[in-house]
């Protein structure tokens, strides 16, 4: 089952897609998170909960996609209880353009990059038997539900970042009930965005490259995550394809498993308040820049995932304000 969130007549409603052409609408104005906790307080699965909220209405997907009606699949009515982080090193393969990135900083060739650490670390133990925890992860955190760009929508690229480039990953969506349990409402796809100039600079600046504003959907799969995915990536600029590559994600093609990954981020208790959002991406292995693109004005990524539906497609759009120093006034 796959779900997406829109606007209709001004109002937020959840739909089930039932082709490409079209979705269902589900009754009620409370969205996903609302179906979510319903399904969690009546102990059923949220998709017996869609089928029985299923109303006959059906909507254009294209007309919702022209009107620029969709919304990300699963939000907060409070950007504030919506948290968004996420994993890095976690894909097969994945440390080798973080390695080649910082290398030169490197006292000495012959030795481990700390990426290469990280990584091997995974490998070797991200992947712990049922129930045992595993190696952590390279983890990150991103922002609150502010930072979140509409399928369709524009990712806004500030004055001082000096790239702006895409990073197709695997985006977990999780509910926190009342008990504190979190509780995964199913997955999308992401694009996580960052600036990889400022991280090639110094893999320690690994926060500050990330631009903050991401996106994910348009569709929420719900149920089990298949271990093998194939995708595309790829970059349009003036309706042309300017760059396009195969990406492999799944656990499939993961040092980590998505168990170990949920762990080392939910055991922090701060984690788990009741009634947040968290949207977790599972990190890539797959970008424009290892192969010297750089974006500009108006370039449109697109991540496809078959198995996801649509594919999910945001533009750039570059500020244009100068620079300026941010200063903190005394009270």
């Amino acid at each position: 089952m796959r779900l997406i969130q829109c606007l209709h007549e001004g109002q937020l409603r959840a739909a089930m897609v039932e082709s490409p052409q079209q979705v269902r609408l589900i009754s009620g104005s409370q969205g996903v998170y609302g179906l979510a906790q319903q399904a969690i307080a009546e102990s059923r699965p949220l998709t017996e909960v869609v089928e029985a909220a299923l109303t006959e209405e059906r909507l254009d997907y294209a007309a919702l996609i022209e009107a620029k009606q969709l919304l990300p699949p699963l939000t907060h009515s409070s950007p504030a209880n919506c948290l968004v982080t996420g994993t890095g090193l976690t894909h097969l393969g994945s440390a080798d353009t973080r390695s080649a990135m910082h290398a030169k900083a490197q006292a000495k060739e012959s030795e481990l990059t700390d990426s290469m650490r990280m990584f091997k670390l995974g490998v070797e133990g991200g992947k712990p038997e049922s129930g045992a925890c595993g190696a952590q992860p390279e983890w990150f955190y991103k922002g609150d539900g502010s930072i979140i760009v509409n399928p369709e929508g524009e990712f806004p690229v500030p004055a001082f970042a000096q790239d702006a480039g895409e990073e197709p990953e695997l985006a977990g969506l999780y509910l926190i009930d009342g008990d504190g349990q979190p509780r995964r409402v199913g997955y999308a796809i992401g694009n996580e965005f960052s600036d990889h100039v400022t991280e090639r600079f110094n893999y320690l600046w690994l926060a500050h490259s990330k631009l903050r504003a991401c996106s994910f959907g348009p569709e929420l799969l719900v149920g089990e995550l298949p271990t093998h995915l194939e995708g595309t990536s790829r970059i349009v600029r003036d309706g042309k394809t300017l760059w396009e590559k195969p990406f492999l994600t799944g656990e499939a093609n993961m040092a980590h498993s998505l168990a170990n990954l949920e762990h080392h981020h939910f055991k922090y208790a701060n984690f788990r308040r009741a009634g947040d959002v968290h949207v977790h991406y599972f990190g890539t292995a797959t970008l424009s820049f290892a192969d010297s693109v750089k974006t500009q004005q108006g370039d449109r990524f697109e991540i496809d995932l078959p198995e996801f539906g649509r594919p999910l497609r945001n533009t750039l759009r570059f500020s244009s304000d100068d620079e300026a120093i941010v200063t903190v006034r005394s009270l």
